[in-house]
């Protein structure tokens, strides 16, 4: 195309004009729709996902909100509940008073005690855990009945490791009646714990 080209086009046909016309059109339409509404259009598309989050961000702020009181309470319960839990731990002093617990619930649920071994304090966050090593012989029911008994102490006394075998296996005597219930051997490990104060 030729500048005299351009300098003729008042004299071209009417479709030639028309189709000029149509080309600069298109090209000044898609100019500034790319320059003019697609930034818009990302602008509108951005709002409206903050929009959603903002909207979802409310949402969770008024049940929160709306919930306030039932939230208040729950924390106060669970604050109540800490401070028992906490008077439940005994502090350092308690632990000798802990052991005589544990060997007047044996004696009461009827055990011969073969003996209770203190382990090493293991420390932990705002807690310490105090495990005892005890080795018990009588029956399934006298077990009961001190497993019993420990639970209703007024300190938290957790049970792991329950070993229940027959007492004249582990002595090496296998004379007498095998049938005979009373004569086994419970080993645990009971464990109590203690609130670190600021030592």
């Amino acid at each position: 195309m030729d500048v005299n080209d351009l300098q003729r086009i008042g004299v071209a046909p009417n479709a030639v004009k028309a189709l000029v016309v149509i080309v600069v059109s298109v090209v000044v339409a898609a100019a500034g729709f790319w320059f003019l509404v697609q930034p818009m259009n990302d602008q509108l598309h951005a709002s409206q996902q903050k929009e959603t989050q903002l909207r979802t961000k409310f949402d969770s702020e008024q049940s929160k909100a709306a919930n306030r009181e039932a939230y208040v309470e729950q924390l106060s319960q669970m604050k109540k509940t800490f401070n028992v839990m906490l008077r439940q731990l005994p502090n350092k002093t308690d632990i000798e008073s802990l052991l005589v617990d544990l060997s007047q619930t044996s004696v009461a649920s009827g055990l011969d005690v073969e003996y209770f071994k203190p382990e090493q304090e293991v420390a932990r966050e705002f807690y310490a855990e105090y495990p005892i090593k005890i080795s018990v012989t009588g029956s399934y029911h006298e077990f009961g009945s001190f497993i019993s008994g420990l639970s209703a102490l007024p300190r938290i006394v957790t049970l792991r490791d329950i070993q229940i075998d027959n007492e004249k296996n582990n002595r090496g005597n296998s004379s007498g009646d095998a049938g005979n219930t009373s004569d086994l051997t419970m080993d645990l490990v009971a464990t109590t714990y203690r609130y670190l104060e600021d030592e």
